[in-house]
């Protein structure tokens, strides 16, 4: 892929064919027209497996970032190996802040930066990790859903931020009753905490089962106002350019 591609995209009409498409050609499109400037987070939970396995169908070798907090279930950390092992992934790329900045923060806050300050613990544990390993990436796969919570019903399929990356979510418009049909198609694992009703995992400070009829992300920062960690909402996308108003719709709006 020579470095001129990217620009050529052409957002809408990408995102009105994908709309109608299966995330599998989604992900090989990605991957073709990427590689090798493109990586996928993932946060290993139940329904992270169904991205994860079709990577590795494709290209089992692709970077795979992990933010490895210092606060996951340990759960969480055996059912990665577990996959890991399982799809026979070979790049897998933890991400961890600063260990003197990590260290600063918990020691002011009294060992849990979780309660006093969450979105800085966010921003410094998962943010900014995050923020430096897309540096030098052109396009980043996320798993993200627009059914998952209110903050992400109006995500595209791809998106384009400033600083030239763009972000594909091949899972936008898919349903969780889809990504459990594939689960069981694929004879696939899910998380040991997930029968117990966690059904977004993030940290275990910031973390309770979902309670009935609230959706699967009501769990994480339960009774806070928080319901993103920040990132899936750090980037900032990138302005749409205006076409240039024609002579006559220049003179049509003259006298308003």
């Amino acid at each position: 892929m020579s470095i001129a591609m990217p620009k050529k995209i052409n957002l809408d009409q990408l995102n009105e064919r994908f709309e109608k498409t299966q995330p599998e050609e989604i992900l090989r499109w990605a991957m073709d027209e990427f590689r090798p400037k493109i990586a996928l987070s993932s946060s290993f939970q139940t329904e992270s497996v169904v991205l994860l396995h079709m990577v590795s169908q494709i290209d089992p070798a692709i970077k795979i970032l992990f933010l490895e907090t210092g606060w996951h279930f340990k759960e969480t950390l055996d059912f990665k190996n577990e996959i890991v092992k399982r799809l026979k992934l070979t790049n897998i790329v933890d991400l961890k802040t600063d260990p003197k900045k990590r260290e600063a923060f918990n020691t002011k806050t009294g060992g849990k930066p979780y309660e006093v300050d969450p979105d800085y613990c966010c921003q410094i544990n998962k943010v900014e990790p995050l923020d430096e390993a897309l540096k030098g990436l052109d396009a980043w796969i996320s798993g993200i859903r627009r059914s998952q919570s209110k903050t992400r019903k109006d995500i595209r399929i791809i998106e384009e931020y400033q600083g030239g990356i763009f972000k594909i979510n091949p899972l936008a418009n898919v349903t969780s009753g889809d990504l459990w049909w594939y689960l069981k198609e694929h004879n696939l694992p899910k998380h040991p905490l997930f029968d117990k009703g966690y059904l977004s995992i993030g940290c275990w400070p910031c973390t309770k089962p979902v309670q009935p009829g609230d959706d699967e992300r009501s769990g994480r920062w339960a009774g806070k106002e928080k319901t993103e960690c920040g990132i899936h909402t750090f980037m900032k996308p990138k302005p749409v350019k205006q076409e240039a108003e024609t002579p006559a719709e220049k003179q049509e709006g003259s006298e308003i």
